[in-house]
């Protein structure tokens, strides 16, 4: 093969994959594709039920974008939210925040800067589902530190084949299935 149809080739791979991590339409594709009598929505093979209204005013303490897996095809993207305490810099700023594999983790140096209790009750990892390419697109400008507004539903998804993702009903759990996942309706930048 000669260098310029190698050179050719990987041009063109190069902008598959490009155009792949940069697709800022994943997850629903639009609000008529979703919608459907009773809360509950069908869309790509998945059947998704609100569980209940879930809205406020948050900071992002963290956010990871999401490309491969099956839970990427519904919520290419997460928040670490904080509310109360966890949106004060003073506060969070003294801890070291971040996400991996749809998990938000915390920790500090010497001494925790409010009760360990109060920053496990006050932040959650939270897997949003935009519900239009236009909520995507705002969701896709969002950085960590913006004070934000999300309203939209908390929702079970479930596919054809047995698998299931449900969302936590409590903003003080913590652990295992205690993230929130939201189906956003309403974002904005406060």
């Amino acid at each position: 093969m000669n260098l310029f149809f190698k050179f050719v080739i990987m041009i063109a791979m190069a902008f598959m994959l490009w155009s792949y991590w940069l697709k800022p339409d994943q997850g629903i594709s639009d609000a008529a594709d979703y919608q459907s009598a009773e809360g509950v929505h069908q869309f790509d093979g998945y059947s998704m039920t609100n569980l209940e209204p879930y809205a406020g005013e948050f900071r992002v303490l963290s956010r990871e974008d999401y490309r491969f897996g099956r839970e990427a095809e519904i919520s290419p993207v997460d928040f670490a939210l904080g509310w109360g305490s966890m949106t004060n810099p003073a506060v969070y700023k003294q801890l070291s925040i971040s996400q991996s594999n749809r998990w938000y983790y915390w920790r500090y140096e010497n001494s925790p800067p409010i009760p360990i209790n109060e920053i496990s009750t006050h932040s959650a990892n939270t897997h949003l589902i935009p519900a239009t390419k236009a909520i995507a697109k705002q969701l896709a400008q969002i950085d960590q530190d913006d004070l934000i507004y999300l309203k939209g539903q908390l929702v079970e998804v479930k596919a054809q084949d047995g698998w299931t993702w449900r969302s936590s009903l409590s903003r003080e759990d913590t652990g295992n299935e205690a993230c929130e996942l939201m189906l956003v309706e309403e974002v904005r930048k406060l």
